[in-house]
């Protein structure tokens, strides 16, 4: 029993330190193999953007959160789900950076990374799953995890930081999608191209971080004191 322990706690330690490389290792790849010029770069990043995410969700899993964090987690994934079905008639208004965000600052990095991916995920059965899912999940995930590391640094109790990282998030999240589709759509891949690509999403992913200042506006104060109080409560 305590060398199983002493495993798991090894094993955990491994996901831990894992984590931030295997973030780093998406956009590495993004421009690596773009600037190397390699045929397969789509397939081979999207690779990578799943290997990303799995190591983030495992590294939640071998943490072994108890119930009582994964519920709230959970629920928050499936608030963020739902909102961005609710708001599907307005493109780019979507409160899932701003749930990840808070998900984060509240409950950890990994949490964080596990609310804004399986938000992307389980909407995407009603959007409909695709080769983007993984790097929605990613993107998303990206930001609730950067928001937990903010957090950690008790950074958000400046207003100014919370909300540009709110801002700033639409635009990430933005990037990332265009070059999952640059990648996988644009053809012959020059930066020409890849610029007018970015050039013609910049309105929306504006539209993505000024809407999620404005989730984060509505819902931070009164959803972190209610997860605050849970984590207290429960000692989490």
């Amino acid at each position: 029993m305590i060398e199983r322990k002493q495993t798991a706690r090894a094993l955990a330690r491994v996901f831990a330190a894992a984590e931030l490389p295997a973030l780093v290792a998406v956009p590495v790849a993004l421009v690596g193999l773009s600037l190397a010029g390699v045929r397969a770069t789509a397939g081979l990043s999207l690779a990578v953007a799943l290997v990303s995410v799995s190591m983030l969700l495992a590294s939640f899993e071998v943490s072994r959160p108890a119930l009582r964090q994964l519920m709230p987690t959970a629920v928050l994934a499936a608030v963020a789900a739902a909102g961005r079905v609710l708001f599907s008639p307005l493109p780019d208004v979507k409160p899932v950076s701003a749930i990840a965000i808070v998900a984060g600052a509240a409950l950890g990095r990994r949490s964080g990374f596990v609310v804004g991916a399986m938000a992307a995920l389980l909407s995407n059965f009603f959007f409909g799953q695709g080769p983007w899912t993984p790097w929605q999940m990613y993107a998303w995930g990206l930001v609730g995890y950067v928001g937990g590391i903010l957090g950690e640094k008790d950074l958000f109790s400046h207003t100014a930081v919370l909300y540009g990282w709110g801002f700033a998030s639409g635009l990430v999240y933005g990037l990332i999608l265009n070059g999952y589709h640059v990648l996988g759509y644009v053809q012959p891949l020059t930066w020409p191209a890849v610029l007018a690509a970015c050039a013609a999403s910049l309105p929306l992913d504006v539209t993505h971080g000024v809407a999620t200042v404005a989730f984060l506006a509505a819902i931070w104060v009164a959803w972190g004191r209610a997860i605050r109080r849970v984590v207290s409560k429960y000692d989490l």
